[in-house]
């Protein structure tokens, strides 16, 4: 598990090779955890088994199955623990092994609420682990990674596969409610370079309270429907066209949220509009800090994951348009399929190698 500011991800392993045998051995309460887990697609209201990331017949721990991937928003884990409650999971392990800031704030209620510990693990140490792994096992007919090209040209921005051969050094933005930036030279060797506070977590938020949307789906979609020009001041508003001695084309936004200061144009505004430029303005704040990085890193690879990408392809396309278009074709944006996952991913490795 990995248990998030936002959101629970939950990586479940199904082995398909079990005997006769061993299920006349099953007991019934594995029976019933394996069939409530594998059967559904949702769980409750929120919970959702993301069915088209489903990983088929991998190996682990020597046994042969299919890997399911879960998530739902961290303030219904209690009705999380109480489903393992009610279906005696305790019963059948005691420990779970488990990353994010949650596993440490919520501990004392997996402890007295299900009878289960937590094996605590580093997020950023199963974050590296889990994307080299599924980049790993993922076949090359559906490639894991994957950029955009022609991300300048809206017309012709094709999404292409990407193969993360020899992939270090490599700069690694996890965006989550946050956002976490690493440069990563090996499987065991990396640092934190920095990070920042506006995150998918700012964006619902800010989404929320400027239109009374509730969910992140809600937020995206009014987004997709708005026009960030109409809120952003653009340096075309206060040059009246590009300012040429440095290289800004009047499209660039110059001042975020900056036409809000007029009250005619606030009046003007729809709610979609604002989404979108609530989206715009904290992707190209993650774009600019990410480019930095990088050019201090003296990194050209650039790989974003993170749920704040889930069903965001207008978020990824920005992000590729403006590591392309300021780096000068220098920097490439790459974007992972399991975009949220990799922390849990790399929690559940912890079972091949337990310490």
């Amino acid at each position: 598990m990995d248990i998030g500011g936002t959101l629970v991800k939950l990586v479940y392993f199904e082995p398909k090779d079990i005997t006769a045998e061993e299920e006349q051995e099953e007991v019934e309460n594995l029976k019933s955890i394996r069939r409530y887990l594998t059967s559904n697609t949702a769980y409750g209201k929120t919970g959702i088994r993301d069915v088209h990331l489903e990983l088929q017949d991998l190996t682990l721990c020597g046994r042969t199955g299919n890997l399911h991937f879960i998530r739902f928003p961290t303030h219904d884990l209690p009705a999380f623990l109480q489903m393992g409650r009610n279906k005696h999971f305790s019963s059948l392990h005691t420990t779970l092994c488990a990353t994010g800031g949650g596993a440490y704030k919520f501990e004392s209620d997996f402890r007295t609420m299900a009878d289960l510990q937590l094996h605590k693990l580093d997020e950023l140490d199963c974050l590296i682990r889990g994307v080299l792994y599924i980049d790993s096992v993922v076949s090359s007919g559906s490639s894991e990674c994957y950029y955009f090209e022609n991300p300048s040209d809206p017309d012709h921005c094709i999404h292409r596969p990407y193969t993360l051969e020899n992939p270090y050094p490599l700069l690694l933005v996890n965006i989550g409610s946050g956002v976490s930036i690493l440069a990563v030279y090996s499987e065991n060797n990396y640092k934190r370079v920095t990070g920042t506070s506006l995150g998918g977590g700012t964006f619902l938020g800010l989404c929320c309270l400027l239109t009374g949307c509730s969910t992140f789906e809600e937020a995206l979609e009014m987004a997709s429907e708005g026009e960030s020009t109409r809120v952003d001041k653009l340096v075309r508003d206060i040059y009246g066209g590009d300012y040429e001695r440095f290289g800004l084309p009047g499209w660039a936004v110059a001042s975020s949220f900056g036409n809000m200061m007029s009250k005619e144009k606030r009046d003007s505004v729809s709610k979609a509009d604002l989404a979108r430029a609530t989206l715009v303005t904290i992707t190209n704040n993650i774009g600019s800090i990410t480019r930095m990085c990088a050019l201090n890193e003296n990194i050209e690879r650039v790989v974003f994951v993170g749920n704040f990408l889930r069903v965001n392809t207008l978020s990824m396309k920005l992000l590729a348009y403006a590591m392309d278009y300021w780096s000068k074709g220098q920097l490439k944006a790459l974007f992972l399929r399991h975009e949220g996952y990799f922390g849990a991913v790399g929690a559940l490795l912890e079972l091949l190698h337990p310490s």
